[in-house]
């Protein structure tokens, strides 16, 4: 491709998107620096939408009323409803739904997944083929082991379900109504309805412990 082809494309996108963003604009989205902001044709807004810097809005995003999205996120076949954040550094992939009043926080990836109202996502999680249901907290850095190389499978966390840190749910697997995982545990079995579940070896403490030294 030469030159010029590239100087013409380039100056394509970039009158499509400054369409794009005074159309956006004129719906009344508060767009924070708009022209740091990359949004797609069929992208749709609901009313009192803010969009911070350096946010990436990829093809099929609905986006519904009072959302707030944080600075470099990227969306793509999402649907998101009312009084929602998102961010920053969210991804969002296809097949997300994010029910009314979640949040999703700071490097977390979704996809394929369902997250129902008052539900968090808050921090450094992946949540992969999973359905989340109301009022449930995921701690900072809990994945869902969705593949095993050759399959996909689903984890399914029911409503008021509390999930420590640092956790990794193997699945298949459920979690039930007001269940809680103990933060750094390794979930490969479903979790009763009212049950803690943890799995952690034993702390072992050396006293009087010497350091290896350098030669």
């Amino acid at each position: 491709m030469n030159t010029n082809i590239k100087l013409k494309k380039a100056n394509a996108f970039r009158l499509t998107q400054e369409k794009l963003r005074n159309k956006a604009l004129s719906k009344g989205v508060n767009l924070i620096a708009p022209e740091t902001i990359f949004l797609s044709k069929d992208t749709a807004f609901g009313k009192n939408v803010t969009i911070e810097p350096y946010v990436v809005i990829g093809p099929k995003v609905k986006i519904g009323d009072n959302t707030c999205l944080k600075s470099f996120t990227h969306i793509e076949g999402t649907k998101i409803e009312s009084n929602v954040v998102v961010g920053p550094y969210a991804r969002l992939r296809p097949g997300t739904i994010l029910k009314r009043n979640t949040k999703i926080g700071n490097f977390v990836e979704t996809k394929k997944s369902s997250i129902n109202s008052n539900s968090k996502v808050n921090h450094l999680s992946y949540i992969g083929d999973t359905m989340i249901g109301k009022n449930s907290n995921i701690g900072a850095g809990t994945i869902t082991c969705n593949y095993d190389g050759v399959k996909k499978y689903k984890t399914k966390i029911s409503d008021n379900v509390f999930v420590g840190s640092n956790s990794s749910l193997v699945a298949p697997v459920k979690l039930e109504k007001n269940s809680t995982v103990g933060a750094g545990s390794v979930i490969t079995k479903n979790v009763k309805k009212k049950s803690l579940a943890i799995t952690r070896s034993s702390q072992i403490e050396v006293k009087n412990y010497k350091r290896k030294k350098k030669k």
